[in-house]
């Protein structure tokens, strides 16, 4: 079982901040434009899983490399099945 678990493909995403504006100023951009982020350079960023929070960390730049340290895994939600409901009523 372990052996085929390390098979899994996990996509691993980190969010560094995000931005809201009007269709037409993203339709206008080209090459080159810049996207400010409601975050600065300090912030904590979100790890996902496969589009999932799973932890928080902090952006590591090592000479040309960037990283992330993880600092805090994140509780997974509690998922309730139907027989686990009727059991606990």
């Amino acid at each position: 079982m372990k052996a085929d678990l390390d098979l899994v493909g996990v996509e691993l995403t980190v969010v560094l901040g995000s931005a809201q504006m009007p269709i037409y100023k993203l339709l206008r951009m080209g090459r080159g434009a810049i996207i400010e982020l409601n975050a600065s350079e300090n912030d904590e960023v979100q790890i996902l899983a496969n589009n999932h929070p799973f932890a928080r960390g902090h952006v590591v730049v090592n000479g040309t490399r960037i990283a992330v340290e993880v600092t805090e895994m994140l509780k997974r939600p509690t998922v309730y099945s139907v027989q686990t409901i009727a059991e606990a009523a």
